[in-house]
């Protein structure tokens, strides 16, 4: 989640100064554009992943700090919820066996860390939306302890005025308010990194926009929340709106959400930064000493603090990141549309799916977003949100097709091509890959998986709750087999 912050270290004296201090980064960072050496030399990836704790009954468990300082790694880290911690896997190169590295380290870590977890009577699920969550979890004393999210939770609310209300309409309907953040704290996600350079990353950004539809109708694993069936990625809806500092009548005026998909096909990493500052207020304005022009008069690679927490506050779906490793800066895209789990090697199918399809398009003499109406784009996010892997979206040359023909017949071809140009062994590619095949022909992703189990569970006279309930034991057994979830059997 970022830096730290303190209870008391937000004044309004902050904000003017706040507000000038992010203007002044802004600028410094326009001239590293023009003139700095970006570390793009060989694109680095990485990845994280939020997980929900539950306790031995699936309920959720109320313990991140407990098992944290069991786990005592700083790969693992607090979340906004009790019941989340998040894993940072080591950043790598995914050329030869890069993704079986992944593996290997997401699974001894994953194993390390439930092994602790048992000690508290818990256990760790890698799941989109906690299928047991109910409301009576996602109350402001269920905030981690962490300054950080208490000070936004404060932040949000007062920007807002009002409780803030969810209404997510899909197989059945949910309307509600909540006086926190914490539903929010119910969406757990994985991130995928990438690296790239400041001439390629407007090409990289846009066809990472152009494909968050088929990552999200393939990956979809966020059926339930609060006991409700509604959309097979139902965290989409309730991120954007569990999240958001508009009233009824700021969204009347057009003002943008702070959990956004954009607006338009960009030509610089610079258009992004540049509309975080014009078009949000502040919610967390903690500025530190230094002088980023100073600093970069000396020869220094300037922090750029305030623009990069500023950046970590206004949440797309595809995120710029500016970073220093080893005192050099670079630039990444934060790919974030996606659910954690099912399985380890689910996840890493989707990671590989993404780079490749990213790389292959990012570098096509004719790109598709110059084909595809960035609204259109958009459109067909949301209804892939909606209806998973049985959704229909619009696409170049196509128009209105299914999604999972429109892997099997080109984006699957298309993936294998960028990865091949990362270098990628083909064993290792068409393992991945095939199991996003799988899923495809299959029609099943983890979405349909626990939607079949529910609906068996009532058939078999289970209520809802209970059904839920067994549900997630099941998926926490066969997670644990790291079986892909398109073989997962049903019953």
């Amino acid at each position: 989640m970022g830096r730290d912050v303190t209870r008391d270290s937000v004044t309004r004296a902050d904000r003017a100064k706040y507000r000038h201090k992010v203007r002044r980064c802004l600028d410094v960072f326009a001239l590293m554009l023009d003139e700095f050496q970006f570390d793009a030399d060989r694109p680095t990836t990485g990845l994280e992943v939020e997980l929900n704790l539950v306790d031995a009954h699936a309920e959720p468990a109320m313990r991140n700090e407990e098992i944290l300082d069991e786990i005592d790694d700083p790969a693992f880290q607090s979340e906004l919820g009790r019941f989340n911690i998040e894993l940072n896997a080591e950043p790598r190169l995914i050329e030869g066996a890069g993704f079986d590295a992944y593996e290997k380290d997401l699974t001894e870590s994953l194993g390390r860390a439930a092994e602790r977890a048992a000690e508290t009577d818990s256990r760790i699920v890698l799941v989109g939306i906690l299928p047991t969550l109910t409301t009576r979890h996602t109350v402001r004393d269920n905030l981690s302890a962490n300054d950080r999210y208490q000070v936004l939770n404060e932040q949000i609310l007062d920007t807002r005025g009002e409780d803030i209300p969810l209404d997510i309409r899909g197989v059945e309907e949910l309307r509600e308010s909540h006086d926190s953040i914490v539903p929010e704290a119910a969406c757990t996600s994985v991130q995928y990194h990438l690296q790239v350079s400041p001439e390629h990353f407007a090409d990289y950004w846009n066809a990472a926009q152009a494909i968050a539809a088929i990552q999200v109708a393939t990956g979809a694993n966020s059926p339930y929340l609060f006991g409700r069936r509604l959309w097979a990625e139902t965290r989409i809806a309730l991120f954007e709106q569990a999240t958001d500092t508009r009233a009824d009548e700021l969204k009347a005026q057009g003002v943008r959400p702070r959990v956004w998909f954009g607006e338009r096909w960009i030509t610089s990493i610079f258009d992004l930064f540049e509309e975080n500052v014009r078009y949000f207020t502040p919610l967390l304005p903690v500025c530190d000493d230094e002088d980023p022009q100073e600093v970069l008069r000396a020869g220094g690679v300037p922090t750029l603090s305030e623009l990069t927490l500023h950046n970590g506050t206004v949440y797309r779906w595809n995120r710029p990141v500016y970073d220093i490793m080893d005192g050099r800066p670079h630039l990444r895209v934060e790919n974030r549309v996606l659910p954690a789990g099912p399985t380890v090697v689910d996840m890493l199918a989707n990671a590989a799916f993404y780079f490749g399809l990213t790389r292959y398009l990012a570098e096509q003499d004719r790109p598709v977003w110059s084909r595809l109406g960035f609204h259109t784009a958009e459109d067909n996010f949301h209804l892939a949100a909606r209806r998973g892997i049985t959704a229909t979206v619009r696409w170049p040359r196509h128009g209105d097709v299914p999604v999972t023909r429109l892997v099997l017949d080109e984006l699957l071809d298309q993936a294998a091509q960028g990865l091949d140009r990362y270098g990628v062994d083909l064993p290792v590619r068409d393992r991945l890959l095939g199991v996003i095949e799988g899923r495809c022909r299959a029609g099943r992703n983890g979405a349909v998986w626990q939607t079949e189990m529910v609906s068996h569970g009532e058939r078999h006279g289970l209520d809802r709750d209970a059904a839920l309930r067994a549900m997630l034991q099941r998926y926490s057994e066969l997670q644990r087999t790291d079986i892909p979830v398109h073989l997962w059997p049903v019953g």
